[in-house]
């Protein structure tokens, strides 16, 4: 049985050497000198198979691009200090700007053209490309002059990438000293947040005091960088393009009606006594008479398990081989071909994730790992995501990727099948509560939080291109928190300031209702899974294996699943409200 430990990933894969990524870059240069010659033959009787064969060399340049991208992103992951790592994201962001210019005309063109020609050729394309097509159209609306993009492209490379990177490079240099048992510790992000799920409540404030403490510190330049991404989205989204707001242009780009949104939105509104119930029992649990915000990741016992790197990799790989032996085989391609990096390192990128470059590419996985039953989640929720790349991987480069509502379905329906495994072999009473206080934590997390971090972004989304103050963004941040938790959690001053803390808002704006929509995609496929069997998989599967390849709603329908509807939001809740159900009775008992 092969032998699994902590260390950094290889990327052979993807370049042997920083050199040759450097020669990659002057191949992809001749690439597009030579796709750029098809300017000049444009024109609305081009031949079908001339026009998928553009496809297909547009499809190879693009591929080509992303090992370049990937490489770069993920050598300055795993130290965002090197200077050698800063410098070659840099000039990949700078390169593929310019790319992306010189490649625009074709955008512009096959966008512009009339429908019956368009239809035309789609159907010559096939089903490779036919989605990739219909939804570069639906971008027309919206979509400038080819100067007005250029200029575009050109100005983000200085101007919000480069905020951006001073963001990541400010942020990821952080160190927390914490002093735990008379010892000082100087710590990374990520270890910090362990001692905020420790058992002793003493210690869980103080770990939060220290991180906010780092961050106020520099609360007058994060602030800053924050207004200007706001007022970034806000000029280009709806003043220049002319979305109808702020959020509609990330909908698109997810392929989701606004109405869709907004009705998950406004279910976990109506919701938010689920978890109120939750923390309420929690804080009877735990012998407190409310929980405050440190406290509502705290274990319920004392009963903490540590697990090395082996045997979470083996317990996860164990889940996944009893729900379907194919889906532990992909996770296991991805530890053995040695694309996890898992240690521990000052400077390397918090938290964790999954990158997938390219159809076929064995994905990169990033962890933090430190031995907690959150990090052994957080594996299998990782190798969730990689599962689902690789079964997409039939697909063109411009349908493989998962649309942001979709592309948790695998990763957390992974770690659901870790959280059963562990729970139908556990003995320890406590261990087991552990676990089902987890599931139900993990789930607040994933949804309830990232559905009210979505409330934020609407609301600083409109309120800092109006002129509100870095003060008044915090207060209407303390207000959600105050609608969030009621009566049930206190919440300390500092905890208005936590989006200076929330990477998702800087990098991707209205990334993180996704997390909401695919979690509560994933309690009704699980129910499906555990009624129906066996007989569940290929469904599930088929769903996987979609990728990017058709749009959303489409995918979902052939589920059974209406995101407009709030009833298929509420089933969610509702099975989440059967588990509180079920803890309160066993605390009663």
């Amino acid at each position: 049985m092969t032998h699994y430990q902590v260390g950094p990933w290889s990327l052979q894969d993807l370049f042997p050497s920083d050199q040759a990524w450097e020669e990659a870059l002057k191949e992809l240069d001749a690439k597009v000198a030579a796709f750029e010659a098809h300017r000049e033959e444009l024109r609305a009787d081009i031949p079908p198979e001339t026009f998928v064969a553009w496809l297909q060399e547009l499809e190879e340049l693009h591929e080509l691009a992303a090992r370049i991208g990937s490489y770069a992103h993920l050598r300055f992951s795993e130290n965002t200090q090197d200077p050698q790592a800063q410098a070659m994201l840099g000039k990949m962001r700078q390169v593929m700007a310019q790319i992306e210019n010189r490649l625009l005309f074709f955008e512009l063109w096959w966008r512009n053209l009339d429908d019956a020609t368009a239809q035309r050729l789609m159907d010559a394309a096939g089903e490779r490309y036919r989605y990739y097509l219909e939804k570069q159209r639906l971008y027309r609306p919206y979509t400038l002059s080819e100067g007005e993009e250029k200029v575009i492209n050109l100005k983000d490379v200085s101007g919000i990438r480069a905020l951006l990177a001073t963001y990541s490079t400010l942020t990821n240099r952080y160190t927390f000293r914490l002093e735990v048992d008379g010892e000082v510790k100087e710590l990374t992000r990520g270890e910090l947040m362990t001692y905020a799920r420790s058992p002793r409540a003493d210690l869980r404030e103080r770990a939060y005091r220290v991180l906010y403490e780092v961050y106020l510190h520099d609360k007058g330049l994060i602030a800053p960088i924050y207004q200007a991404v706001t007022q970034d989205w806000y000029n280009e989204q709806v003043v220049l393009r002319g979305y109808p707001r702020p959020i509609s242009a990330r909908n698109l780009h997810n392929h989701l009606p606004d109405e869709a949104v907004d009705t998950l939105l406004e279910v976990s509104r109506r919701n938010a006594s689920v978890f109120q119930r939750f923390f309420r029992l929690k804080a009877r649990v735990l012998g407190l008479d409310k929980l405050r915000r440190y406290d509502i990741y705290a274990p319920v016992s004392q009963a903490q398990r540590e697990y090395d790197f082996d045997t979470a990799v083996h317990l996860v790989l164990d889940a996944f081989s009893e729900f379907d032996p194919k889906f532990a085989a992909l996770a296991r391609q991805v530890l053995d071909r040695h694309h996890v990096h898992s240690e521990v390192k000052p400077g390397k990128s918090g938290g964790a994730f999954c990158a997938t470059p390219y159809p076929g590419a064995t994905p990169w996985v990033l962890l933090n790992y430190q031995g907690r039953l959150d990090d052994v989640a957080t594996l299998a929720h990782e190798l969730g995501h990689a599962i689902h790349g690789l079964l997409a991987g039939h697909h063109s480069l411009f349908a493989f990727h998962a649309p942001l509502p979709l592309a948790e379905t695998a990763s957390t329906f992974a770690e659901m099948l870790l959280l059963d495994y562990l729970l139908a072999r556990e003995d320890d009473p406590a261990v087991r509560r552990d676990i089902l206080f987890k599931r139900l934590d993990d789930n607040y997390a994933t949804i309830m939080r990232q559905a009210y971090f979505a409330l934020f972004e609407i609301q600083a989304h409109d309120r800092f291109p109006q002129g509100a103050s870095a003060a008044d963004i915090a207060a209407g941040y303390r207000d959600l928190l105050a609608e969030q938790f009621g009566d049930a959690v206190e919440v300390s001053d500092e905890f208005a300031w936590e989006w200076l803390m929330i990477p998702h808002f800087y990098r991707v704006p209205f990334y993180v209702y996704a997390y909401a929509f695919g979690q509560l995609l994933v309690l009704a496929l699980y129910q499906r899974y555990q009624e129906e069997g066996p007989a569940f998989k290929p469904v599930y599967f088929r769903l996987l294996e979609a990728g990017g390849s058709r749009a959303p709603m489409e995918i979902l329908a052939e589920a059974g699943v209406d995101p407009r509807q709030p009833a298929f939001w509420q089933r969610g809740y509702d099975l989440l409200a059967q588990w509180v159900d079920a803890l309160e009775a066993d605390a009663a008992a």
